[in-house]
């Protein structure tokens, strides 16, 4: 069931279908990011992704609470948006062969993923003020500024380390290929010459 389903008749009903629908999200994630670390070989994104599982497991506690405030049985929604970022992740980590690039691969999905439940919690967050639902807005404030932290841990990762070790070589040898495949025969470097 999306947003522009007939069974979205109020505002209410839109703002109960984006938490089903978040709830379901962070369970699923909790589920597959166990999946995300075995493939991360850096250790600092290891522990970054390890950190935010652990986050994530709290972000559905506080989402409990949400339901419990609203006098609502916690409950999720099917989300074809965050099954297709997870079935991409896991696509997308599992053709990489070279340990620095899928560490590159796994960062880009998880960020993805990050995005999404960032657009998710604001629109919640609007949707709860405008609603007067303000018994739940801290809670979900928290989630989302916990996801945006997450988003800015990888980021730093990835432009101060990982997306450099994964391109570090790479160029090099691609060139070197290519010269092999147009004249047949290995390419060396050339010498550098003394100034």
């Amino acid at each position: 069931m999306g947003f522009f389903t007939k069974d979205n008749k109020s505002m209410e009903d839109l703002f109960l279908h984006g938490l089903q629908d978040v709830y379901y999200a962070e369970n699923q994630i909790v589920k597959s990011l166990p999946t995300m670390i075995e493939k991360a070989t850096n250790r600092e994104l290891a522990t970054a992704l390890r950190n935010h599982l652990k986050e994530t497991e709290n972000q559905v506690a506080r989402l409990d609470q949400v339901f419990e405030r609203l006098g609502r049985d916690p409950k999720g929604t099917d989300c074809p948006a965050i099954d297709g970022l997870i079935k991409e992740a896991s696509e997308v980590t599992g053709e990489v062969e070279d340990k620095k690039v899928l560490d590159a691969a796994v960062i880009g999905s998880a960020q993805a993923i990050e995005h999404y439940e960032i657009s998710r919690y604001g629109t919640l967050i609007a949707w709860a003020e405008e609603l007067r639902q303000d018994n739940v807005v801290r809670l979900l404030n928290a989630n989302l500024k916990e996801e945006k932290a997450a988003d800015i841990k990888l980021s730093g990762l990835a432009e101060s380390k990982i997306n450099r070790k994964a391109t570090t070589g790479h160029r090099t040898a691609a060139q070197r290929a290519a010269t092999k495949r147009r004249t047949g025969t290995s390419a060396k470097r050339p010498a550098r010459r003394k100034k």
